[in-house]
């Protein structure tokens, strides 16, 4: 909850910036044409903060999970359907890093989980009416990734210190964001929630393992800030 907390005080912080001066209704409107146009390209840069919603099959289990701020790049493809409706592709390449603590075992009892995402987002964008330079939207979807840190197809687990997860996963994803119409492009920061829907462990061969043994199911939480350039 923290992580949002803070990603969210970033985002309104940097939109409120932004956006001084995009209220005066005597303002020049830029880039007049620039949604009328049935494609458009851009890219995006941002950061993340990934977690994950752990299921427990038996009581009283404690992992400690904590999570670091990791980074976001891609392109962006956006195929418009009406004045307020736009379909959008958003692949990119995600970096994240969480760490697991077992406070059950007493040795050997912290994993680092380091992922790199192939992530391919297939989004619907629902935005307001222009004002002037900025049009509030929000978007929504899911996705699909592939995992190219895994380690799935390792035949060592965390008896050898292999922490081991899946390779492919689906999403669902929520947010909203505001374009912004500068003289020469348009700049769009954006906030958004990415929520698993797969079990992304790869348990151990004993079924009884300290390790994944007591995980029902390990799904991604996510919160992504973007800012993206078109």
């Amino acid at each position: 909850m923290r992580y949002l907390l803070m990603c969210t005080v970033v985002f309104l912080s940097l939109t409120s910036s932004y956006g001084q001066g995009f209220f005066n209704t005597e303002k020049i409107r830029n880039k007049d044409n620039m949604d009328k146009q049935r494609w458009s390209w851009g890219y995006f840069l941002g950061f993340n903060s990934y977690g994950f919603d752990l299921q427990y099959n038996k009581p009283a289990t404690d992992i400690v999970v904590k999570n670091d701020i990791g980074f976001n790049v891609g392109l962006l493809g956006n195929l418009r359907i009406n004045d307020y409706i736009d379909l959008r592709l958003e692949p990119g390449v995600v970096f994240a890093n969480r760490t697991f603590t077992y406070t059950e075992i007493p040795e050997d009892n912290f994993r680092d989980i380091k992922s790199t995402y192939i992530h391919v987002p297939l989004l619907v964008k629902f935005s307001t009416k222009r004002l002037n330079n900025f049009k509030p939207f929000v978007v929504g979807g899911v996705s699909r990734s592939i995992n190219l840190s895994s380690n799935e197809t390792n035949p060592d687990d965390n008896s050898a210190g292999e922490f081991r997860m899946i390779n492919d996963a689906n999403y669902f994803e929520l947010g909203f964001g505001i374009d912004f119409y500068l003289p020469y492009f348009k700049f769009t920061p954006s906030i958004r929630g990415v929520f698993g829907m797969t079990d992304e462990l790869k348990r151990d061969k004993d079924p009884n393992s300290p390790y994944t043994g007591q995980i029902e199911s390990m799904k991604s939480r996510g919160i992504f800030i973007n800012f993206t350039f078109q």
